[in-house]
């Protein structure tokens, strides 16, 4: 008898395309007049750029980001040239030549940066780029001083043209934080210098600033695969994600036996444990021992003890036995248990739980639907 890779499977990750595209549809039409770009680094995130990107491109997106070049080179093949792709990190010394060899857009974010593109667009002609300003990050970008420095030695005519400016919020997922404003009004100062490039400062949370942060263009990420943009608010995103783990043996446990590693869990009754084959190293995060939870038609079981490198360990006393036993699947993340739950009980965010999602996993892609 043939077993398919869905059966074969220890765990299964169902992701929804139509949900995806749906999500960056409700952003574009949060962020109303500005351009919808989606952020794709990092594998989409966990969830696999070389199908996402091109679902959202079929849905009009027309401007993707990526964090380094190498992502940018996978990406260009996927998509081939029907969008642009601009690498956030910039070319590393040496690296320059390539993007013009795969159609990408540099982030620029530093006078080094600057200084070698100029060079090259000199030599070949003119290329975009973008231009990335620190408004209160101390991360990537341009201080307020090499702003200044930049704009008083560009030349009077430019060998390449800025394709947009940006800057990147640091507080964003709490509306009323007052570096928000702060932020918006360095980048408002420094834009004034250049005249007729468009602007850009809100990713996923800043889209829900309102307007005056959404400027010619929006760059959402994490809200694209369901993460709540808004914490502590209701996500209006559609759930993305559905992470079936498998059981792979049920046990008849006694009060005062211990459970997985280090004896950390001691059973103060008898019960029934079902052991899942998913554990760390398939991006299950071990800091959700003792905490986590799945659910099996739609009754929650806790994660007992220490997760391991592939396995965890869950109390299904409580649960009909005629729907436990090796073979059934354990929801863990999903409708139940979201990403930004799971993320709350492993004390960590979302982005992190989706893009440790491992490659054991057997993926299945949900498609979005003709018409």
């Amino acid at each position: 008898m043939a077993v398919y890779p869905a059966a074969r499977a220890h765990a299964v990750l169902e992701i929804d395309l139509a949900a995806i595209v749906a999500n960056w549809r409700l952003l574009a039409a949060r962020a109303a007049t500005a351009e919808c770009a989606a952020v794709v680094k990092a594998n989409a995130y966990g969830l696999g750029a070389d199908i996402v990107a091109p679902t959202l491109a079929a849905a009009g997106c027309r401007l993707f980001f990526v964090a380094t070049l190498d992502e940018g080179i996978a990406l260009r093949g996927a998509l081939g040239h029907r969008a642009e792709i601009a690498v956030l990190n910039g070319p590393l010394p040496g690296s320059e030549d390539e993007f013009p060899a795969y159609d990408l857009v540099p982030v620029l974010n530093d006078p080094g940066q600057i200084e070698a593109w100029q060079a090259l667009a000199g030599d070949t002609g003119g290329r975009d780029a973008m231009l990335h300003i620190d408004t209160g990050m101390a991360r990537l970008g341009l201080s307020r001083r090499e702003v200044t420095t930049v704009i008083e030695q560009m030349p009077s005519r430019p060998v390449f043209r800025w394709r947009a400016m940006i800057s990147h919020l640091a507080c964003a997922d709490t509306h009323d934080h007052p570096l928000n404003e702060v932020q918006r009004a360095r980048f408002a100062a420094a834009r004034g210098h250049f005249a007729g490039v468009p602007a850009s400062l809100a990713a996923s949370s800043g889209i829900f600033l309102g307007p005056d942060f959404h400027l010619d263009l929006v760059r959402p990420g994490a809200a694209l695969y369901g993460v709540n943009p808004r914490p502590g608010d209701p996500n209006l995103m559609h759930q993305v994600i559905n992470l079936k783990g498998k059981i792979i043996q049920v046990r008849e446990i006694d009060r005062g036996e211990s459970v997985g590693y280090g004896a950390a869990h001691v059973m103060t009754r008898p019960g029934r444990v079902a052991v899942v084959a998913v554990g760390y190293a398939d991006g299950w995060p071990r800091s959700l021992s003792h905490r986590g939870c799945g659910h099996i038609a739609g009754q929650r079981v806790p994660l007992l003890g220490r997760v391991s490198m592939d396995l965890a360990t869950f109390d299904v006393s409580a649960v009909d036995p005629a729907l436990v036993r090796p073979g059934t699947e354990v929801e863990l993340l999903g409708d139940n248990y979201g990403v930004d739950a799971a993320a709350a009980d492993a004390g960590t965010i979302g982005y992190e739980i989706l893009t440790a999602l491992g490659r054991r996993y057997h993926r299945v892609y949900r498609p979005v639907s003709p018409g």
